[in-house]
């Protein structure tokens, strides 16, 4: 694929966009927006905190919003309730782009429970399922064990990790809807990805934004057990 087709923007939460938003620049969150420059059509991932301002900047980029796509149901990542702030995102960004929400069937009722989005919004998807916006192919995988229908997207040899796999650390299996067996096959499955396959994760909990899988896989401290009982003993709640 040609760099200079692929449109790829990493975009933090209380830096590039939501600036004043105490919340936002606490959670550090990732927004990410992937599209085809030669159709100018893109997809948001994960729209949270200032959906306005995440839309005006691929709009500024030349780029049209044709979907989004969620990694999973917490409000940080498509809006809702937290810690009893009410955060913007996939409801109001719906008011300004009639688009599809593309998410895993096993996370639909999640998010409609949480941004109180009608079902006829979400295209449910199963894994392996892809979502092509102009000529870009981004393929779905499903990574259960953060909630049931966590997701990745692999887009061009690049992973958006979501909160399944940070570049230290992965996501919490003590929430509703978590599973530590379930995490634990998921990161397997992540970890056969080719070394220079490049993570970008759902939070910048590291001093770097995105790190090859080679280089994560080495380091992060979730890769070390080598059995699941192992994994489980040391990472499960």
């Amino acid at each position: 694929m040609s760099e200079q087709r692929l449109y790829f923007r990493q975009l933090l939460s209380g830096r590039d966009f939501a600036a004043h938003d105490d919340l936002a620049r606490q959670m550090v969150n990732f927004v990410y927006a992937i599209g085809d420059r030669a159709t100018g059509e893109c997809v948001l991932i994960d729209p949270a905190y200032d959906v306005d301002a995440l839309v005006d900047t691929v709009e500024a980029d030349g780029m049209r919003l044709t979907g989004v796509l969620a990694t999973h149901y917490h409000p940080d990542h498509v809006g809702g309730s937290m810690m009893g702030m009410r955060i913007d995102g996939i409801a109001s960004l719906l008011e300004r782009c009639s688009v599809p929400i593309h998410l895993q069937s096993a996370e639909v009722e999640w998010v409609a429970k949480v941004t109180g989005v009608g079902r006829e919004h979400l295209a449910a998807h199963e894994p392996g399922d892809v979502v092509r916006v102009g000529d870009i192919d981004l393929t779905l995988v499903h990574t259960p064990g953060h909630t049931p229908g966590s997701q990745c997207f692999l887009v061009d040899s690049r992973l958006v990790s979501g909160d399944t796999l940070f570049l230290d650390g992965c996501g919490r299996t003590d929430l509703p809807g978590s599973n530590p067996e379930h995490m634990y096959e998921s990161l397997q499955r992540l970890a056969a990805l080719p070394d220079d396959t490049v993570i970008f994760p759902g939070h910048q909990y590291s001093p770097e934004s995105h790190a090859a899988m080679g280089r994560v896989r080495a380091s992060n401290a979730i890769f070390k057990p080598k059995t699941k009982e192992a994994w489980l003993g040391w990472f499960a709640p």
